[in-house]
């Protein structure tokens, strides 16, 4: 499956959120989506709770998601002692 272009799917605008990235259209935040999968909910759950969001919308989340990491830089996470 080739990669999607989340620039059709997500921006930025002062204006909404202050500012976070959102799905166009929506007041519905990348940070918020990711949550939502964060918190166990599935693909299907969150697109029959938010009937404005589409698979798609879903896909450039991740998308967008993973070019912000491709230029953070990352640190090694210290394991916790049980």
């Amino acid at each position: 499956m080739p990669d999607i272009d989340w620039k059709k799917y997500i921006h930025s605008d002062p204006e909404i959120l202050l500012g976070k990235p959102v799905v166009k259209g929506t007041r519905l935040s990348v940070e918020f989506i990711l949550g939502l999968f964060a918190e166990g909910w599935t693909e299907q759950q969150i697109l029959e709770n938010y009937p404005t969001l589409t698979r798609e919308h879903l896909r450039a989340v991740f998308a967008f998601t993973k070019d912000c990491m491709r230029e953070e830089s990352l640190y090694a996470i210290p394991s916790e002692k049980d």
